[in-house]
């Protein structure tokens, strides 16, 4: 079961990232700018591509079309994962080091246990 969390923003004019309150960390930075772009565009090519499935299967369309769509979008998805799962690795968890060794520990766990879930 996911743990949820309750988390506020805060972009410092002179900051390249935010820094995300949460319940379980004092501070972590969270995507910057051109991170948040470029995925926030990802995702709208995304969105579109799954309207196009969608209209697809109404239409109806052949199968093997739908489902080189759906693999289509499937890496698409993996993508904006990896863009996120890279800026972690390069900015949470040195930035997890700095705020001392339980914040890393626990920064390293959560890490072992995204990577695990996905190469499932």
């Amino acid at each position: 079961m996911a743990e949820e969390l309750t988390a506020t923003a805060t972009l410092d004019a002179h900051a390249t990232h935010a820094i995300v309150k949460s319940s379980r960390r004092a501070s972590a930075p969270a995507l910057d700018i051109e991170h948040q772009r470029d995925v926030l565009a990802r995702l709208k090519r995304i969105e579109g591509q799954l309207r196009g499935i969608r209209k697809m299967i109404e239409e109806p369309r052949l199968c093997i079309a739908i489902l080189q769509q759906l693999a289509a979008a499937e890496a698409a998805i993996g993508r904006v994962s990896h863009v996120i799962l890279k800026f972690h690795v390069e900015k949470c968890v040195p930035h997890s080091m700095e705020q001392g060794a339980d914040e890393h520990s626990e920064s390293l766990a959560e890490l072992v246990d995204i990577v695990d879930r996905f190469s499932r």
